[in-house]
C-alpha cells in the first residue's frame, strides 16, 4: 500500500524549492490538507496546481485526488494502530502487539512524568544531595533496582550511598541516619509499609527524606519533605512494574545528571577514573 506520509520524507531532500513548501505542509497537517483542493494547497504552500499535480506524480499517485485518497486511508490506519497500542495487553495479542502496547505505555508514562517534576523541588535535591554525608536508599521490588541503580551511579562520584537487599538491613541503616545524611524511598504506591517504616525512622532521625512516588495522595507523599512524582500510569494489583520502573529510573537519571552538572569537570572526570574497563579493553589499551 502507498503510504503517503512515507513517501513525502523519503522525496523531501530531493523536492524542489517549489514543492519542498507544499511536501512541509502535508507533513505538518495532513488532517488539514484533507480540507484542500489543488488550487487551496498550492496557495497554502506558495506554490501552483500544476506544481502540486507534478509532486503527486512524482511519489506515486495518478493525481491529487488520489494522493487524497491515499493520505484518509492511511490517516484512518493511524488512528486505529494508535487506539490499539493505548489499550490494555489482551490474551490474543500478537508479538507485534505486545511491542507497540508496552513501547507506548513506556513513552507516555516518561513524557507525563516529565512534565509532573518541579524544578524547584529538583534543584533543592540536588543541593541536599552535594551537601550530605551519605545518601541512604530505600526500595523493595522492582524499587530495589532503581534504588541499586542511583547508588552505582553515585558512587561513581564519590558520593557514599547505602542500600541493601535485605529489608532488615535497610531498616538498620534508617536507625543510623543524621541530620547530615539524605533519605531517599522509592515506592510506585506510596504505602510499601517496610518503606514507610524506613521513611518515618528516617524522619525521627531529622534525615531530610526523598521521595519518588506516583502522583497521588499517599502516606510516603505526606511524609516526604521532598516528592519527586512520577506518572501514575499502572495499577497498584499488577503482574510486574513496566512503565512505573522506568519512569522511576529516569527520575534517578535527572538527579545524577543535575548533580554532575554543578561541578561538570571535577564529576566527569571522576567518572571516568571510575570506569569499569573490561579485561580485552584493558589488554587493548596496554599495547
Amino acid at each position: 500500500m502507498k503510504n503517503v506520509i512515507v513517501r513525502l520524507r523519503e522525496y523531501e531532500p530531493h523536492a524542489s524549492s517549489a514543492e519542498r513548501g507544499i511536501v512541509q505542509l502535508v507533513l505538518k497537517a495532513p488532517e488539514k490538507i484533507l480540507e484542500y483542493n489543488s488550487h487551496q494547497l498550492a496557495e497554502a504552500a506558495f506554490s501552483s496546481p500544476a506544481t502540486v499535480v507534478r509532486l503527486c506524480k512524482k511519489i506515486g499517485f495518478s493525481g491529487y485526488k488520489a494522493m487524497q485518497q491515499a493520505l484518509i486511508r492511511d490517516l484512518s490506519a493511524k488512528q486505529k494502530k494508535e487506539e490499539q497500542i493505548q489499550a490494555d495487553i489482551q490474551r490474543d495479542d500478537s508479538l507485534e502487539q505486545i511491542i507497540a502496547k508496552v513501547t507506548y505505555k513506556n513513552i507516555d508514562s516518561l513524557e507525563t512524568t516529565g512534565k509532573l517534576l518541579d524544578e524547584a523541588t529538583i534543584c533543592q535535591c540536588v543541593d541536599l544531595l552535594e551537601d550530605c554525608t551519605n545518601i541512604a536508599l530505600f526500595g523493595l521490588g522492582s524499587s530495589l533496582l532503581v534504588a541499586r541503580d542511583a547508588c552505582q551511579k553515585f558512587l561513581r562520584v564519590n558520593k557514599t550511598c547505602l542500600v541493601a537487599d535485605d529489608w532488615h538491613m535497610q531498616l538498620l541503616y534508617a536507625k543510623n541516619l543524621t541530620e547530615q545524611d539524605v533519605a531517599i524511598a522509592i515506592s510506585y504506591s506510596g504505602m510499601t509499609k517496610e518503606i514507610l517504616e524506613c521513611a518515618n525512622e528516617a524522619k525521627r532521625k531529622g534525615t531530610p527524606l526523598i521521595a519518588i512516588t506516583r502522583f497521588a495522595d499517599s502516606s510516603l507523599v505526606r511524609l516526604a519533605d521532598y516528592n519527586l512524582y512520577v506518572a501514575a500510569s499502572e495499577v497498584l494489583v499488577r503482574s510486574g512494574a513496566m512503565s512505573s520502573r522506568i519512569s522511576q529510573l529516569n527520575v534517578v537519571d535527572i538527579l545524577y545528571t543535575a548533580y554532575i552538572n554543578r561541578h561538570f569537570d571535577e564529576h566527569v572526570l571522576q567518572a571516568q577514573k571510575t570506569y569499569m574497563q573490561k579485561e580485552n579493553e584493558r589488554k587493548e589499551g596496554d599495547v
